[in-house]
């Protein structure tokens, strides 16, 4: 009873802890999406009254923001959980039991990232349960429910129908594991592929407010007339819509999927 009731105090712990680092991660965002805003209504509409019609812009990188930190916690979350699941399929193949193979596999993952990352924890909530006699299939799917990572739903799903039909169990992890372990690396090539493409996506996100601040400095007043006038402001705005349209086209473009 003591044990359970640390392990529920440690798994209490984990989350209040990642709900820290969200805040901090949070509190990040908000910051350089006010930074954005700024240097858009310097840029476009040198003006500072302009910064609250911008609030929609900072909105939307909030959500942008928001959008890539879930999926490079997906990312890493599948990682980890690929490697935690071959894991279990060596511990299988040495002859231990299925609970107890996803109890030696927490110590690996503990050993190899931390007890303090994603899948420790959610492999300590799930051994908690264990110790509560909880079903394993329900808490791993949960655990992918919670996460939004198909593969770990997947696998639940294998996983739970095995189980009821008395399959193999050990041949059942073992092919599941090897699926996303291929999954994982044709994920990997293709970010390879295009991580140049994705570092001139950030350049190009940059270059107009270079080249804006260059004929800026060297040749002064040059802009002068688009600003604090009614044509110009509706100009600069329909300029501010295209690129805001460019950069979430490239966004799309290179933010691939497998």
């Amino acid at each position: 009873m003591l044990k359970n009731s640390g392990r529920r105090e440690l798994v209490c712990k984990n989350r209040i802890a990642a709900w820290i680092r969200r805040c901090r991660e949070r509190r990040k965002d908000i910051l350089a999406g006010i930074g954005i805003i700024a240097v858009i209504s310097f840029f476009f509409y040198r003006s500072v009254w302009a910064m609250p019609f911008l609030m929609p812009i900072f909105f939307l990188y909030q959500r942008m923001a928001s959008a890539d930190r879930l999926r490079k916690e997906q990312k890493e979350t599948a990682m980890q959980f690929k490697n935690a699941i071959l894991a279990v399929s060596a511990n299988q193949k040495a002859g231990y039991s299925v609970e107890n193979s996803f109890r030696q596999a927490y110590e690996d993952m503990a050993l190899l990232y931390g007890k303090e990352s994603i899948i420790c924890r959610e492999f300590y909530a799930m051994i908690s349960g264990l110790g509560n006699n909880m079903v394993l299939e329900t808490m791993l799917y949960d655990f992918g429910r919670r996460s939004g990572v198909e593969e770990i739903k997947e696998f639940a799903q294998v996983f739970a129908a095995a189980k009821r039909s008395g399959g193999n169990l050990t041949e059942v992890i073992g092919r599941s594991a090897s699926v996303i372990e291929d999954k994982a690396e044709t994920e990997n090539e293709i970010q390879v592929l295009i991580s140049a493409r994705k570092l001139e996506q950030k350049i190009m996100n940059i270059v107009p407010f270079g080249i804006l601040l260059y004929i800026s400095v060297t040749s002064k007043g040059f802009f002068d007339v688009l600003y604090h006038n009614l044509i110009g402001i509706i100009l600069m705005t329909v300029c501010l819509a295209v690129y805001i349209g460019a950069v979430l086209l490239s966004r799309k473009i290179v933010n691939i999927e497998v």
